[in-house]
C-alpha cells in the first residue's frame, strides 16, 4: 500500500495562534480559563485544552462575572462583544484575522449603505458571528440558486462577502451566478476564502489524482474538513470524513494499492499520524508526502501573551 500524504495538512496559523491563545491564557492567569464555544472545531483539540484549565460554554451566562473568556477563532458578533463588556468579563479575543478582515469588509460595506450578502453555511459560528454585525441588513446564500432567490437591486450597490472556510469551486460557482445576475457588484479584491483553505483544497485535489481513496481527517462539524472531503470526492476519489483512524471502515481500502490522507486545518498532526501508522501496520508499503504548496504564515497573538516556542 502506497500512503500519499498531502502537505499542507492539519493546523493553520488561524488554529495555531488560537490555541496558543487558550494555552497561555491558562499560563498567564492560571485555570480556568472560559472559552466560548470550541476554541476550533475538533474534539481532541477541545479534550486537551479542557486538561489543562479551559472550561467551555455556549453562553456567556455561563461565565463567571468578571472573570476570562477567550472567543473562539470563528469570530463573535458585536452584541456579544458588547454582552462581555457589560458584565465585566476580561476578553481575550482568538478570532483568526481572516475571519475579522470579513467583519471589517462588513462593517464598512455597511456603513457605505451597501446591500451586504455573504456567502456560507447557516449555522456556522463564523456565519453566525459575521452576520451578527447587522443581523437585519446581510442577506445569507449557499448555492448558485439562492441567488435567483434575491431580490432585484441596483448591481453597484451590492457587496458580497463570503466564509473562509469554503469550497473554491461551489464558491466560484455561486460568484458567477452573481455575476450574470448582478453584473458590476462588489467583492473584496482579495477574496475571502483564507490561504489555508485554498491550499488544503489544491493538495487534496492533486491526491485525487493518483489515489482512487482519500481519507479526510477532521471533525464533523468543521467546515474546512468537509469541504476537502467533497472536494476530493468531486476530483473522482472516494472520500471519506473521519475524525480518528477508529471510525475508518477497512473495507473501504479493499483492493486499494495507493490510499491518500489529509487534514481539515483544526486537525491534530499526531491524529494524522495515529491513522498513517495503523495503516502501513496492516497493510505494509510507504509513505509519500505530496507537496502543493509551501506554508510560512503565523499570526501575532494579542498584546500581553507572547508566543511560546515550538
Amino acid at each position: 500500500m502506497r500512503v500519499l500524504l498531502a502537505r499542507p495538512r492539519g493546523f493553520c496559523a488561524g488554529v495555531e495562534r488560537a490555541i496558543d491563545i487558550v494555552e497561555l491564557a491558562i499560563a498567564t492567569y492560571g485555570p480556568p480559563i472560559h472559552v466560548r464555544k470550541e476554541i476550533v472545531h475538533n474534539r481532541f483539540v477541545v479534550e486537551d485544552l479542557r486538561q489543562r484549565g479551559a472550561v467551555f460554554v455556549n453562553e456567556l451566562s455561563e461565565v463567571p462575572e468578571g472573570a476570562v473568556v477567550v472567543f473562539s477563532a470563528h469570530g463573535v458578533s458585536p452584541a456579544l462583544r458588547e454582552e462581555a463588556r457589560s458584565r465585566g468579563l476580561r476578553v481575550i479575543d482568538a478570532t483568526c484575522p481572516l475571519v475579522t478582515k470579513v467583519h471589517d469588509e462588513a462593517r464598512k460595506a455597511l456603513e457605505r449603505g451597501l446591500e451586504l450578502v455573504l456567502v456560507g453555511h447557516a449555522g456556522h459560528d463564523e456565519v453566525v458571528g459575521t452576520m451578527g454585525e447587522a443581523p437585519d441588513r446581510i442577506r445569507l446564500v449557499t448555492i448558485p440558486a439562492d441567488v435567483d432567490a434575491l431580490p432585484s437591486t441596483d448591481p453597484s450597490s451590492l457587496m458580497v462577502l463570503t466564509q473562509t472556510t469554503l469550497s473554491t469551486d461551489d464558491t466560484a460557482a455561486v460568484m458567477q451566478r452573481f455575476g450574470e445576475r448582478f453584473p458590476g457588484f462588489s467583492s473584496p479584491p482579495s477574496g475571502d476564502i483564507c490561504f489555508a483553505t485554498r491550499n488544503r483544497q489544491l493538495a487534496v485535489r492533486m491526491l485525487a489524482r493518483k489515489a482512487p481513496v482519500i481519507l479526510v481527517v477532521g471533525a464533523q462539524n468543521s467546515s474546512n474538513s468537509i469541504r476537502l472531503r467533497e472536494v476530493a470526492a468531486a476530483a473522482g476519489s472516494r472520500a471519506h470524513l473521519v475524525n480518528h483512524v477508529d471510525e475508518v471502515d477497512w473495507s473501504w481500502l479493499n483492493g486499494v494499492s495507493v490510499t491518500g490522507v489529509t487534514a481539515g486545518a483544526s486537525a491534530p498532526e499526531p491524529v494524522v499520524r495515529e491513522l498513517v501508522n495503523v495503516i502501513v501496520r496492516r497493510y505494509g508499503g510507504a509513505v509519500e508526502e505530496v507537496t502543493a504548496i509551501e506554508e510560512s504564515v503565523h499570526f501575532n497573538l494579542p498584546e500581553g501573551l507572547g508566543r511560546r516556542p515550538r
